[in-house]
């Protein structure tokens, strides 16, 4: 499990169009917004993911860069980056189940093909969104077992603007006794 204020596992994967996507140095000013999402197999994720691209610059304008990432190969990703059509989000791909299990991410098996006719693959990570602090450690978290009801990226800009202007700390952190 990922505590907030502690590192988060790196993340080093290709991109559809951005070159190598490197939390390390993805020069981010505030936060990464990190948005692991299901695959092309998935008409939620795409929906969700045009309305990520939608916000981009008011998230780039605070300081936080955004990144969408998949364990769909580069074909799939290259599909559903041009589904989207938001050509400036980055689309990482590639992502090692065995990383996705690190990040917390639940992992599913395929159920064979989904309501638009594509094939699940055999096994994939289910949807997760995490800002990460430029020091690379956990700010928010939330991870799903299901496709739908994902947080909102009009509420989290909207929390993006409280954290910096409260200097709000990360909150979950305690793993102490109880």
């Amino acid at each position: 499990m990922l505590i907030p204020r502690q590192d988060v596992p790196n993340l080093t994967l290709p991109t559809v169009n951005h070159g190598t996507f490197d939390l390390k140095n993805n020069g981010a000013d505030v936060f990464t917004l990190v948005v692991f999402y299901r695959g092309l197999h998935c008409p939620i994720c795409a929906k969700y993911l045009m309305e990520l691209g939608r916000l981009q610059s008011d998230f780039e304008a605070k300081g936080v860069k955004l990144v969408a990432i998949s364990s769909d190969g580069q074909e799939r990703a290259k599909e559903m980056a041009e589904k989207v059509n938001m050509p400036n989000l980055t689309f990482a791909y590639d992502l090692p189940l065995a990383l996705a299990k690190d990040w917390g991410l639940y992992i599913s098996e395929s159920k064979g093909k989904t309501s638009i006719g594509i094939e699940e693959p055999a096994k994939f990570s289910e949807p997760g969104v995490f800002l990460i602090r430029n020091d690379l450690t956990l700010y928010y978290g939330s991870t799903q077992t299901m496709p739908f009801a994902r947080p909102a990226f009009g509420d989290l800009l909207a929390a993006v603007d409280f954290a910096i202007s409260k200097n709000y700390p990360a909150r979950g952190e305690y793993t102490g006794n109880l």
